[in-house]
Order: structure tokens, then C-alpha cells, then sequence
């Protein structure tokens, strides 16, 4: 089946939000990939850190104790962090300042040795993120799942979104679009699956010229 014209989807978003303008003011702004490049390796750590500790919890819970996240691992220094052993990951375990998940606080080191491989291999984590093409997002979840700890999911494209690189988000409403679409069939956890979604975002995007976080909100607004 021939996949729809993306105009229509955003007709549809546009007509449930208000209009184009209303909808357009929703969309989410990208990194140009200069800005990208910028962003530290303590950044990109601390955001996968907040990234993965917002998994499963209210995200007001996390964001109200991040002051104390930041002191707890000295601003996310990512020698200091890969350097955290068992004595260190036992005290934060006990840290009332932040929240006290013992099995996420033993991630922090595990992501930092990750960001200083990368930076090894690329300079910075950022230069990593700004050196992999968007029309590859998928390839990109599949490396920071097989790379990093507990960034596979939602977790990982939560990062990426707020770090600034520009992937989609598959929420459940971004699910049913896609379904509506005929991209796919049910949620897409399969490599033919997220190959079907990931074709479908380039389409649209060559389409439109619409950044790939941007078609993602489209999606999901099309949806009542």
C-alpha cells in the first residue's frame, strides 16, 4: 500500500489543535547540528542520568531533587563518575538528597566509562550524536541500547530528544498514528517493524522537510 502523503496527517493534527499556527507552535525545536557538537560530555551524561531515572517514576519527583543529583555526582565530571566503585555507589545508595534506586544510581559509572569510549573513538559524545545521520535513528537506539546502560527504549530517545539531537518519540499516540497509516501493524519492536517506522519518518521527512522530532508531534497530535 502506497504511504500517505504526510499532508493530510498534518491537515488532521492542524484541525484537532486549533489550526496550523496553533500546531506549529507545539512542534519541538532541534539543535542545529553546530549546537550539537557543543554540548559537554558532562551534559550528555547528566541527561542520560535524568533520562533514566525519570523511567518509571513521576518526572516532577526527579526534577525536584536535581540540584542534589548535581552534587551528589560533582556536576556529572565523567573521569569522576567512571571512577564511583562499590564503596561510593553504596553511600549514594543512602543519599536522601537524591533518589535512593540503588540499581540506577550503578548506572552513572557504567554511562560515563561509555561516554569516555566515545569520546575516544569521536572526540565527544556530542560529535558521535552530530556525526550519525537522522534518516539512521533507529541504527542510533540500537547502539546506545547495545553501548550504554539502561538506554534502550524510551529512555534512550527521551535522551536524545533532550539533548538535542533530533529523533522521534514512539509514544502510544505516535503508535496509533502510524497503525492509522497503515505503517505498521501493532508496535513496532521488531527490526522489520522499526524498518517500516524508520522508512516512513524519511519519507515524510524528504517530503516536508520537517525535522524527524517535528513529524513524531504531528503524529501524535493527529490522534484524538
Amino acid at each position: 500500500m502506497p504511504l500517505i502523503h504526510f499532508d493530510s496527517i498534518f491537515e488532521q493534527a492542524a484541525q484537532r489543535k486549533g489550526g496550523e499556527a496553533a500546531l506549529r507552535d507545539l512542534l519541538p525545536q532541534t539543535k542545529s547540528t553546530a549546537a550539537l557538537r557543543r554540548v559537554s560530555d558532562a551534559a550528555c551524561l547528566e541527561e542520560m542520568t535524568k533520562c533514566i531515572f525519570r523511567a518509571g517514576f513521576v518526572w516532577r519527583v526527579i526534577d525536584n531533587k536535581w540540584e542534589g543529583f548535581q552534587r551528589a555526582f560533582d556536576d556529572f565530571d565523567v573521569t569522576g563518575c567512571s571512577l564511583l566503585g562499590d564503596e561510593d555507589l553504596e553511600r549514594l545508595a543512602q543519599d536522601a538528597s537524591i533518589v535512593r534506586n540503588a540499581s540506577k544510581i550503578a548506572t552513572v559509572p557504567k554511562n560515563a566509562q561509555f561516554v569516555l569510549d566515545i569520546r575516544a573513538e569521536h572526540g565527544s559524545f556530542a560529535r558521535y550524536l552530530a556525526g550519525w545521520p537522522v534518516t539512521d535513528f533507529v541504527g542510533l537506539w540500537a547502539d546506545l541500547k547495545a553501548r550504554g546502560n539502561r538506554l534502550g527504549g524510551q529512555t534512550g530517545r527521551y535522551f536524545l530528544r533532550f539533548v538535542g539531537y533530533d529523533s522521534p518519540l514512539l509514544s502510544p499516540d505516535v503508535v496509533r498514528a502510524l497503525i492509522a497509516a497503515s505503517v505498521i501493524d501493532k508496535e513496532p519492536t521488531s527490526k522489520k517493524g522499526l524498518a517500516a517506522t524508520q522508512a516512513a519518518f524519511v519519507a515524510w521527512h524528504e517530503q516536508t522537510q520537517l525535522p524527524m522530532s517535528a513529524i513524531s508531534r504531528v503524529l501524535a497530535s493527529s490522534q484524538p
